[in-house]
Order: C-alpha cells, then sequence, then structure tokens
C-alpha cells in the first residue's frame, strides 16, 4: 500500500500476530507500551502479570506446554531489566519467546528522556538470540517476522524487540508477508551410521537422556532405541524435562551436577552416548574425570554452542527425535540380551508419629493420592529429588522445572503451563512444587492463578530456611554464612492475600485430605506444610569420586 493509505503498522503488525498464532499477549502493562496495547483486539488475550519476571516466565510455561511461541510485551528498559532473570532462563530452557519492549519516541530519544531504552539491543544479551530495534517504524512487522523465525528455529530460544512508542500509528507498508521455517535439523547421513556403527561396536553402552529429546516428541523413539540397544539409561545433569518413563526398566537415574560423581556412577561403560542435552551441566565442582577412564564419548544435540563446550568427545547436530529413529534403523539388534542391573529404588518411609513430618513423609503421602496425569512443575532446590521417588514421570509432557537454576521461575511458569491446558482443554491439574524460600521470588504470580481461576495445586514443603544454601555450605566448607533462615513466613496468608485457597496441614492424613480437596476444587489451592529441617549431602558420599 502507499505510504499515505490509513493501513497503519499497528493494524499490519496485530494482523501479522493473527496469522502467526500469537493471540495471546504476557506483560505488565507500562507507559511507551500503550500505543501498541491501544483498542486491544477481542481476539486476544493479555495475560496480566503483577512484575515482569513473572510476565516471562509465564510465557516460557505457556510456550512449552503448547509447543508453540509465545509474545511477551515488556516496558522499556526498566521492564526488561526486571524480567532478565526470567529471560535468562528461558533462553537456557530454549524456549521460543518473542519479547517486544516499548522505546521512548523517536524524535526524543537522541537527548536520552526518562525511561529510554539506552543502546537498546544490549540489556538482554547475551541470553535472546537476537536483539534488534527496527531503523523506522514501517519495518515492525517484518522485524516481527524476523524474530518470530529465529525464536523457532534450532536451538529455539527468546528474540528480543525495542520498538519506538510513536511508531505504531505510523502508515505500514502493506500487509505483512508470513513465512515459514523448519524446527527441525536433520543428522548428516555419513555421520550418523559412524555413530550407530561406535555404537554397535561398543561392549557396554549407556544412554544419557536430555531434554531436546521429550521437545522433539522422540520419547517413543528414545524407548524403542534402549530396547533395540538393551543399555541403561540415565537422565541427564539438571535436565529441566524427561525424555523416558522414570518406570521403566531400562531407566537407572538422574546424574548428577558434578564431574567426579558422574565418572564414579558410569565406571564400566565403555561408551556414553548423550543425546539431547549438554556435555555435561555441572554446579558443584567436585574434582574427577568427565567420563571414566577407558570410555569415550558421544554427543547428539541441535545445539552448536553445546556441541562446542563439551569437553569431550565427538558431536553431531541433529534434531533429537531425528537422530534416534536414524540411530534405531542403523544399530546392532542386542534386544535378546537380558536387562541390566537397575538401581535399587526408594522404599516408602516407615510412618512416623514426629512432627513436623520429613520431605520424604510428605512425598510419600503425595504419592499415595496422585492423579496419573497430572503435570507437575517443580522449584524445590533442596529435596526435588526426594520428590521424584514419590512421583515419577510416567509420560511426555507432565514434568516441567528450569534449565537455568535461577530461582522464581517456575511459580509463574506454572501458570503458564496451566493457562495452555485451560485454553488446549485438556483439563489436566497442574501441581507446583515449590519451597517457602523459593516462592517468595515471583509470590505475585499466585494473583494471576486466581484471576484466571487456573488449575494449580501449590504444594509448598515449609522448611523456613535456605536448605539448598546451608547444603552448599557443607559441600563448600564456607561456615557462618549469615541469612539463611526464614522463620517469619506465613504462607497460608500471602495465598490468601492473592486470592488463592490457602490452607496448612501437618498430618499425612491432613496433607491428602487437602490435597483431593483440591483436586475436586475450582481455581487454585496452596497447601503449606511444615516439614523438617534436614541437611542432606548434595553429593551422596556412595557416588564421590
Amino acid at each position: 500500500m502507499s505510504a499515505g493509505n490509513a493501513f497503519t503498522v499497528w493494524e499490519a503488525t496485530y494482523d501479522l500476530l493473527r496469522k502467526l498464532g500469537l493471540t495471546t499477549v504476557f506483560g505488565n502493562p507500562g507507559s511507551t507500551e500503550q500505543p501498541f496495547l491501544k483498542n486491544f483486539p477481542s481476539d486476544f488475550d493479555y495475560i496480566l502479570a503483577l512484575q515482569e519476571a513473572s510476565a516471562v516466565a509465564m510465557a516460557d510455561g505457556f510456550a512449552q506446554a503448547t509447543g508453540s511461541p509465545a509474545l511477551v510485551n515488556l516496558h522499556t528498559n526498566a521492564g526488561t531489566g526486571n524480567g532478565m532473570g526470567s529471560i535468562m532462563t528461558a533462553f537456557q530452557n530454549k524456549t521460543p519467546l518473542i519479547i517486544t519492549a516499548g522505546q521512548q519516541t523517536r524524535e526524543m530519544i537522541i537527548c536520552d528522556p526518562l525511561l529510554t531504552n539506552r543502546d537498546e539491543t544490549m540489556l538482554p544479551r547475551p541470553y535472546v538470540k537476537w536483539a534488534y530495534e527496527p531503523k523506522r517504524a514501517q519495518d515492525v512487522p517484518r522485524a516481527i517476522m524476523r524474530a518470530y523465525a529465529l525464536a523457532l528455529q534450532p536451538p529455539a530460544g527468546p528474540v528480543f524487540l525495542s520498538i519506538p512508542l510513536d511508531d505504531w500509528d505510523q502508515p505500514a507498508l502493506g500487509i505483512a508477508d508470513v513465512r515459514t521455517v523448519s524446527s527441525r535439523v536433520a543428522p548428516d547421513p555419513d555421520r550418523i551410521r559412524e555413530f550407530a556403527s561406535r555404537i554397535s561396536g561398543a561392549k557396554k553402552p549407556a544412554l544419557i537422556y536430555g531434554p531436546e529429546i521429550e521437545k522433539a516428541g522422540g520419547w517413543e523413539a528414545g524407548i524403542a532405541l534402549a530396547e533395540k540397544l538393551r543399555a541403561p539409561v540415565f537422565r541427564a545433569p539438571a535436565s529441566e524435562r524427561m525424555s523416558i518413563s522414570e518406570t521403566h526398566p531400562l531407566f537407572q537415574m538422574q546424574l548428577p551436577q558434578a564431574m567426579g560423581p558422574i565418572s564414579t556412577i558410569l565406571a564400566g561403560y565403555d561408551l556414553i552416548v548423550v543425546i539431547g542435552a549438554p556435555v555435561f551441566r555441572y554446579y558443584p565442582y567436585v574434582p574427577g574425570p568427565v567420563v571414566p577412564a577407558g570410555a569415550e564419548l558421544l554427543q547428539i544435540t541441535n545445539d552448536p554452542t553445546d556441541a562446542g563446550s563439551a569437553l569431550i568427545g565427538d558431536s553431531l547436530l541433529s534434531d533429537a527425535k531425528l537422530a534416534l529413529l536414524a540411530l534405531h534403523d542403523l544399530v546392532e539388534d542386542r534386544s535378546s540380551l537380558p536387562l541390566p542391573a537397575r538401581r535399587e529404588k526408594k522404599t516408602p518411609p516407615a510412618s512416623s508419629t514426629g512432627m513436623p513430618l520429613t520431605a520424604e513423609e510428605l512425598y510419600a503421602a503425595l504419592g499415595e493420592v496422585r492423579p496419573e496425569d497430572a503435570i507437575v512443575v517443580e522449584e524445590s532446590p533442596s529435596n526435588f529429588m526426594q520428590f521424584r521417588d514419590y512421583w515419577p514421570a510416567l509420560k511426555p509432557m507432565r514434568y516441567f522445572t528450569y534449565a537455568s537454576g535461577g530461582l522464581g521461575h517456575n511459580a509463574p511458569s506454572s501458570v503458564g503451563v496451566a493457562l495452555a491446558q485451560k485454553k488446549l482443554g485438556t483439563g489436566l491439574p497442574v501441581v507446583m512444587l515449590i519451597g517457602d524460600g523459593s516462592l517468595q521470588y515471583s509470590v505475585q504470580s499466585l494473583a494471576s492463578a486466581a484471576q484466571h481461576n487456573l488449575k494449580i495445586i501449590y504444594i509448598v514443603p515449609c522448611n523456613r530456611e535456605y536448605a539448598i544454601l546451608k547444603e552448599f555450605a557443607v559441600l563448600e566448607r564456607t561456615p557462618n554464612v549469615p541469612a539463611l533462615d526464614l522463620p517469619y513466613l506465613d504462607i497460608v496468608s500471602l495465598a490468601q492475600g492473592y486470592g488463592v485457597r490457602g490452607i496448612k496441614a501437618d498430618t499425612k492424613e491432613q496433607i491428602q485430605a487437602a490435597f483431593r480437596q483440591a483436586l475436586a476444587a475450582e481455581g487454585p489451592t496452596l497447601i503449606a506444610v511444615p516439614i523438617k529441617q534436614e541437611l542432606k549431602p548434595l553429593i551422596p558420599p556412595s557416588v564421590k569420586a
């Protein structure tokens, strides 16, 4: 259309967003976004978060649960700064997000008025795949199309656009062109044959499955490969998604996040095959080899950065599902071999009359009443492995956590996951396991759960401390670290203040009754459970190098 036509950048952008399916907008409105949000179309939904970090995290959960990109609208530099922790986590989650931020009026940017986003593409780096401010208003729709394409292509991730507030009323060039892009990369045929030959030639291979498998829809392909090889499957360290049922006979355990312990657990295997994960995601430094002596390593990932950062081994770039299918057709069939020995599973703890309950007793009680199809979002760093013992993942898309380790992401992320279930009509409840300390980082997200009447059951084990940091203090030999106790939090009152049903449960019977009531109720419920203060070793002595 001509420059004099009344068709505006605002109209062209909303037309493009409709065609891309980006009709749910997450944000916390500010002044520089109002020209974009004016006359908000009735076929769009605006999901209000009471803080920008929560807006980004909600969009992350929504995008992961729907399998499609999501749109976040932030407030210039202030809102982007508030959202950076969640942007960092979304980047490491490899979640496709299109993040837009309002910018000051173009005519005033030269004099740095209030709320100008200086060097507008610098603030979100390095945790976005692309950051850009269009050189002219007419380029806004094309910039959004480019952002969408870049966010979706592997490895997926967030992108960032800064848009001056006076761009929206400018005349558009016309209806924006819609493009499609591939979200999968197939393996190199020669290299996948080489990998298959090395796997077939190994005497005792081990498979390590990472989050890319579930994200690629590769659960069944991963199981088929493991069963054909009769190879044990380990979950990659600090993996934010599941890739195989934790009750499958070949599943062993999640690997710890440290060099020495990983190599100790993998001792005896001559070939380590990592599919869909970094090599490896470490946290505490516990010295030791990357893999045990005599073992070789192969890695398959869709992320060139993860391939490049591997300390050892040979890498292949590929979509995880496509690689698994190709390997299955090429490897030697060992399915007649006996199953490998499986690690001993936890037995339920003996009933205790002591109060408060231990975290293990809490999770054992929940395990007895869990609905099989419930979705779990987890942010309880000090005792989540105990939770997994009693609430194993059985199906795809039933477990979400964060890849970054940054607290505060998953309470609002659970809102996005639950909102996706509501929009998709699955009827699946969301169980949000979160520590009483972790909840404080994004407690305002409870209001969004209440506003949208979402089916979320918050399970809050209340140990009144930063237990994970006390455990690190033991590992790192840093005694007398201050401010690790939280004796003053009233979790039930906080929930009620945001419009969420809040219940305190002390005993197994009270926990199970409250959980059943929450399943039957409309809207969100928070169950706060006082638990015993316990320090558990971050690295169990049995797996130390």
